[in-house]
């Protein structure tokens, strides 16, 4: 069994990540609220929502813990000659509903664990100034994306899409190396995935997460200007991509 959560006036209550059951992996509790005080009392203890249309709120922190430290991000020769060149531009924060929109359409008959609400919750945090996106263009054509959460010196990545080769690469690539430039310690991927692996994510202990995340989100980061001019991808990586 699980915790029920209860919706307001707890808002910030959560029953301890290690309580978290082994299969399904890291489910923890069911219920609450999407509130944006749940949401960050939640990212702050290494929980997240995860949970389809018709399903009561799921609240998971698996073990291990997908994660990517933005100083070890890993270009691959290929990725790096597609950020070297003049294809794509990227700005941050300019269309955050349209990066939102872009990760929960999976094609047709596909559901997608970004419900309405989901989405309404995740704005509301944008709103707020804790939540932020990456865009990737062509031109005109906005083409990928990356959005999560900012506490601290952790960005909580929640969801990327791409709708031209490589464009979630090319996002999570430039949000690292922004992050890094701002002194983030840590990037948290909840899951691993051979996409992410390429990019140089690996798996943490969830204690071991957990403990990162209290300690480096009640660190201040460097003042970062989270809405940007397009910024061309080759001006990130100038001194060198690539093995």
């Amino acid at each position: 069994m699980i915790p029920w959560l209860r919706p307001e006036p707890d808002e910030e209550w959560f029953p301890d990540a290690a309580r978290a059951l082994s299969e399904p992996n890291g489910l923890l509790a069911a219920g609450g609220d999407l509130s944006p005080k749940r949401l960050l009392s939640a990212y702050r203890r290494g929980i997240f929502p995860w949970y389809e249309e018709g399903q009561p709120i799921l609240w998971w922190s698996p073990d291990p813990r997908a994660v990517i430290f933005p100083m070890e991000l890993h270009i691959s020769r290929r990725l790096g000659r597609r950020l070297r060149g003049d294809s794509f531009t990227v700005t941050v924060d300019k269309k955050f509903t349209d990066v939102v929109a872009g990760c929960a359409d999976r094609g047709p008959g596909i559901g997608t664990w970004i419900t309405p609400a989901m989405a309404r919750a995740y704005l509301r945090l944008h709103r707020l100034g804790h939540a932020h996106s990456l865009e990737v263009w062509q031109g005109e054509s906005l083409v990928g994306g990356i959005y999560g959460v900012a506490l601290g010196r952790v960005f909580f990545a929640e969801s990327m899409f791409s709708a031209a080769t490589d464009a979630s690469k090319i996002a999570l690539a430039c949000l690292s190396r922004l992050l890094e430039r701002h002194r983030f310690r840590l990037i948290d991927c909840q899951l691993n995935s051979a996409h992410l692996a390429s990019l140089g994510s690996r798996e943490m202990p969830r204690r071991e997460f957990v403990e990162h995340v209290r300690i480096w989100c009640n660190e201040p980061a460097a003042p970062m200007h989270w809405v940007q001019a397009p910024i061309a991808p080759r001006d990130l990586f100038a001194g060198g991509t690539g093995d």
